[in-house]
């Protein structure tokens, strides 16, 4: 079989790990040939393709972002976007493709397979938010840094008697927030699935105070308060109707302020926390998800996402995976909370 590769949406550490995966095994083991598709959808969409054997995947294991590219491109949302895939498919002679990335990604991947074209999803996404699988690659590396960056700020904050806060992504899914934020021991996390609200906050900063120590609040970029409480600024619109988020950490240090005297300082890590050479859980989670793609695809059973339940590698409908965001739950938020102020 010839089969197309690419990679959609925000970078993530793990991506090469997965391209190597599937074509080591691909080529090693099936005999299979391969062709990368060139910056997510767009690929496929313009034919820009770039060629991808052993030779090509040889040494990005350790490699943040992709070799292959990626972009926001929703072939959706472009009049005949889906036709003109497939007839670019065919004229490149691609027999399936492998689709890795988030929830817009592998939504697009739904619609094409519901669209006869053969494709085998692989779940890709720092905020860890995508349904019927346990954990996504990239996840880990992002919860890392987030963790390593608030442990600095806890030496600076207590030497200047300030209040820091740290923005880390997570746009409708706190994931990020609640593992980095427990495992650096954050005074409070504020996460998009619970408005917050500022007064207690406020309080919580204030008895954190009172023990001497300064207080570290972490705070996902789609947090938001309970309605009334503070003005926030809307923001444009990307190419899945997604809000570009960020600034939530500069308003909530602006309302401490007021509402406390204290000072109080914003970090807003952004897209350090995609960067980078992956850990080794993202490493070896990301190569077992892209050698059971290629076995998916050898075994012809598309429509179908690589995920991981448990410890083992398993295969969901690619319509059960993007039917709906996995979120931070009540109970994971309150274990938590036993830690805030």
């Amino acid at each position: 079989m010839r089969i197309g590769v690419l990679t959609g949406g925000g970078d993530c550490p793990g991506l090469n790990a997965v391209i190597r995966g599937v074509v080591r095994k691909g080529v090693g083991v099936y005999g299979h040939e391969f062709v990368g598709f060139r910056d997510g959808w767009r690929g496929p969409l313009e034919g820009d393709t770039m060629p991808l054997d052993i030779q090509a995947v040889r040494g990005i294991l350790p490699r943040g972002g992709t070799i292959l590219g990626s972009s926001r491109t929703n072939p959706i949302k472009i009049e005949g976007g889906v036709e003109r895939i497939k007839e670019n498919l065919a004229a490149q002679g691609v027999d399936a493709l492998i689709a890795i990335g988030g929830e817009d990604t592998l939504g697009v991947a739904k619609q094409l397979f519901d669209r006869d074209v053969k494709v085998v999803g692989v779940p890709k996404t720092i905020d860890n938010d995508l349904n019927a699988t346990d954990y996504t690659f990239g996840f880990d590396t992002a919860v890392n840094i987030a963790m390593e960056a608030i442990d600095r700020l806890h030496t600076t904050a207590e030497s200047h008697h300030r209040a820091l806060i740290c923005e880390v992504m997570g746009r409708h899914a706190g994931w990020i927030a609640l593992h980095a934020g427990m495992a650096a021991g954050a005074n409070v996390i504020l996460i998009p699935e619970k408005p917050f609200d500022i007064e207690k906050v406020c309080a919580y900063v204030e008895s954190r105070f009172k023990t001497r120590y300064a207080p570290i609040i972490v705070v996902a970029e789609g947090a938001h308060p309970l309605e009334g409480q503070m003005a926030l600024q809307a923001g444009e619109l990307d190419a899945f109707g997604h809000v570009r988020l960020g600034g939530i950490g500069e308003v909530l240090a602006k309302e401490i302020e007021k509402r406390t005297g204290k000072e109080a300082r914003t970090t807003v890590l952004g897209h350090i926390q995609r960067g980078g050479t992956p850990t080794a859980y993202d490493r070896v989670l990301a190569t077992r998800f892209g050698l059971g793609a290629i076995d998916a695809v050898n075994e012809g059973d598309f429509g179908k996402m690589i995920a991981l339940q448990g410890t083992d590698i398993v295969r969901v409908a690619l319509a059960e995976a993007t039917a709906e965001l996995k979120t931070v739950p009540a109970s994971r938020y309150e274990e938590a909370e036993v830690f805030f102020g």
